[in-house]
């Protein structure tokens, strides 16, 4: 370590540090465990203190003990020590307790250099626009607290800023290169393997009463669309998740087989639109049913669920073809109807009810219509249905008469299959709601749903929807105005002031932008930039060398841009500086404050050898300095020469 990064840390400096390490570790405290954001706080106070009394700093041996306990602390919380969660609470824990040791300027370039190292973090939790201006405007403060501690006392705080602001401008064309230029990866960016699960809502592969009404409580936005046409009615929207074929009397199921490929029938034209999924972490694309085509490396399950070939771990955009209307699987095999067939040993009221029905008329569209006509009778809508029991549809059909989506589909399913009917549960999305503003369709998490599909011969697998019977509000207009007042909704959908739902709608437009356009840029929108400049096929190579070319053009530019803006310089006092580094070479400095007759006098004393030439170089150059006469340059060079 060099000797000026040694030197004693000037004690104004101290504040800006304290800002800087403020300024990195603050947005971590969204996501951090309580006591660790509390500890952190704490520690700040206690070296703001410490600094404001001038009291001295904490020894090596209570820093020790502290980092050892914080270590400790974060091992027991999070069971390792590495990792996403873990080694940002380590980076946390360690940028505190480093300002309880600020002592030299070794030290607060430590600092500040974690600091940088911790606003990349913040991309592991968020890559909002909030989260970018944040990040700019510490990387802003970070730059000027660095120049401020080589600046030292002279170095004013507006000048700091307004330096630091220039060299964050300079690296803008460097960044914009690098942004369009560096070759792009598949998968997130910012993510580890072990944390690629973390923290990740929507539809699950498994249902239970209440499971969907939970996720409707989420005003999260799962995926948006964007049509190539007009948009299709709500009662058509129905976004297609896992399919449930199995159940144990409580949870349904996909079925754990394999499935052949669907026999789909066209009735009408396609729709193309494309989605941008937000990640899930299921394999599930939830396109409009049903889709005709799909995007590459997509398959079409035997049960029409677009699946990936893997896990949905960040956002992605996808484009579809579907159809509206359709025939699907009309020759059903006998294996699939007849596991659509099967029911646990319970629910027995339930079973009895829908036997009378078939005794009745066996007609399967007349069973469809007795049980839609019971619900549209006697049923309820709520996001609050009360606690079912081991017989969980019979409590629900003969006691409660309350419930959300689940509970309809599960006991229409029930009721179906006990009257010989093959059906089983769909689950994904319904509806959404256009954005005015940028014309995408929004669909949230609050617009998860469950639907019915019952096998009818001649037709195939047919889509019913037993919450249309209850609630055909919820298939129009969505679940806002489907659900009674006093019901729990998401904070978003309680806005009906109109110049609050034009807010919303054009903040969600500019973070779609930002989301398509800025974290949306992939390889194929950059290969598609590149294509407009005639390189459609450049691969990694071709793009290193095009962003080593434009690296080095923008580096000559700054160069010559520096070189066009550096200060004047006096040729005497160059000529002056000359002289001055032949005198070092005979271990004779000059100090900052030292004028020149004052040198030439002390050198008088010091160096009698050197005293004459010096004292010539010195005249000569405050005579081409100071001379009204004009600069002597010539003498200036002649006397310098002649130094010994």
């Amino acid at each position: 370590m060099s000797t000026q990064a040694k030197e004693a840390l000037d004690h104004a400096a101290t504040p800006w540090l304290f800002l800087a390490a403020v300024a990195t570790v603050a947005p971590h405290f969204a996501h951090q465990p309580a006591w660790l954001s509390i500890a952190v706080a704490l520690t700040f106070a206690w070296g703001g203190w410490l600094w404001r009394q001038d009291r001295r700093l904490p020894g090596r041996w209570l820093l020790a003990l502290l980092v050892a306990g914080g270590c400790a602390a974060i091992l027991a919380e999070f069971h390792t020590l590495f990792g996403r969660d873990a080694g940002v609470a380590l980076l946390v824990m360690l940028m505190a307790l480093k300002l309880l040791e600020l002592k030299s300027r070794r030290d607060a370039i430590v600092i500040a250099f974690l600091g940088y190292f911790l606003l990349l973090t913040h991309y592991f939790y968020s890559q909002s626009i909030f989260t970018g201006l944040w990040l700019l405007t510490a990387l802003w403060l970070v730059t000027a607290t660095l120049m401020r501690v080589h600046g030292g006392p002279a170095a004013t705080a507006r000048g700091v800023l307004r330096h630091a602001a220039v060299l964050a401008a300079q690296s803008l064309p460097f960044m914009l290169a690098l942004y369009l230029l560096f070759p792009r990866i598949p998968g997130p960016l910012w993510g580890l393997p072990q944390d690629a699960h973390a923290g990740r809502t929507g539809l699950s592969d498994a249902m239970t009463p209440g499971s969907i009404a939970d996720l409707a409580l989420s005003g999260e936005i799962a995926f948006r669309v964007l049509f190539d046409g007009a948009l299709p009615p709500p009662s058509k929207r129905y976004w297609r998740g896992p399919v449930l074929e199995t159940f144990d009397g409580r949870t349904w199921r996909p079925y754990p087989g394999v499935t052949p490929r669907p026999r789909l029938t066209l009735l009408s034209p396609p729709i193309a639109y494309q989605t941008t999924l937000e990640g899930h972490n299921q394999r599930w694309l939830l396109a409009l049913d049903a889709p005709s085509a799909l995007p590459d490396d997509a398959v079409l399950s035997g049960t029409l669920t677009a699946n990936a070939r893997q896990p949905i771990v960040n956002r992605q955009r996808f484009s579809f073809s579907s159809v509206l209307d359709y025939r699907f699987n009309v020759d059903e095999a006998q294996p699939v109807r007849q596991r659509n067939l099967a029911l646990p040993g319970n629910n027995p009221r339930s079973v009895d009810l829908a036997r009378r029905w078939r005794a009745e008329n066996p007609a399967p569209q007349a069973l469809i219509d007795k049980a839609l006509d019971l619900f549209a009778r006697e049923f309820f809508y709520t996001l609050q249905p009360p606690l079912l029991g081991e017989n969980g549809i019979d409590e629900f059909l003969f006691t409660s008469k309350r419930g959300f989506c689940e509970h309809f589909a599960a006991a229409f399913v029930v009721l179906m299959r006990s009257a010989g009917l093959p059906a089983r549960v769909v689950t994904g999305y319904q509806g959404g709601e256009q954005n005015p503003v940028d014309g995408y369709l929004v669909v949230r998490q609050s617009d998860a749903h469950a639907w019915a599909e019952v096998w009818l011969a001649e037709r195939g697998w047919v889509r019913v929807d037993p919450t249309a019977a209850v609630s055909p509000s919820r298939i129009e207009t969505g679940i806002a105005n489907a659900l009674p007042a006093g019901e729990p909704l998401p904070a978003l959908l309680q806005i009906r002031a109109d110049w609050l739902v034009t807010l919303r709608y054009r903040w969600e437009a500019i973070n779609n932008a930002w989301n398509q356009q800025v974290l949306g840029f992939d390889r194929e929108r950059q290969r598609n930039l590149l294509a407009r400049f005639g390189l459609p096929d450049a691969d990694w190579r071709d793009l290193a060398l095009i962003l080593g070319i434009t690296t080095a053009i923008l580096l000559a530019a700054s160069l010559a841009w520096a070189l066009s803006h550096r200060p004047h310089r006096d040729p005497a006092m160059r000529l002056w500086q000359k002289a001055l580094r032949r005198l070092a070479r005979k271990q004779i400095h000059c100090a900052p404050w030292e004028t020149p007759l004052a040198l030439a006098a002390r050198v008088n004393s010091e160096r009698p050898e050197l005293a004459a030439p010096l004292t010539e170089v010195v005249n000569a150059y405050l005579l081409a300095r100071y001379s009204a006469a004009g600069n002597d340059l010539k003498t200036l060079r002649a006397a310098i020469a002649r130094l010994p």
